[in-house]
């Protein structure tokens, strides 16, 4: 025997039939915390808002980095004409010492 029962409820009658919390304000609630989330971090996501994150004293912090910048070429190109003149240096008095010699 196969007995079959057709019931035609709204979902809020069936979770009071079944005893069952309503979770529709708690929904609400979550959506809207969500959705200011979301809006925040939009916000957020604006190039003028990311600038001021990334330099909070505007121009100011990149000036300091382009000197920070040069300053760190300028020391690395004086180590390297500091090393290639001593380089040079030595080679001049080693090439003098094998001239000598070949005179000698």
């Amino acid at each position: 025997m196969k007995v079959t029962f057709n019931v035609e409820c709204s979902p809020e009658e069936a979770r009071a039939f079944l005893g069952l919390p309503d979770v529709a304000p708690m929904q609400q609630a979550l959506m809207g915390e969500l959705e200011q989330r979301l809006r925040d971090n939009i916000a957020a996501m604006t190039p003028d808002h990311m600038l001021q994150t990334w330099l909070p004293a505007g121009m100011q912090n990149m000036e300091q980095a382009q000197k920070l910048f040069w300053s760190n070429i300028q020391q690395t190109m004086t180590g390297i004409a500091a090393t290639t003149t001593g380089a040079m240096s030595a080679f001049a008095e080693q090439n003098g010492r094998k001239a000598k010699k070949s005179e000698a």
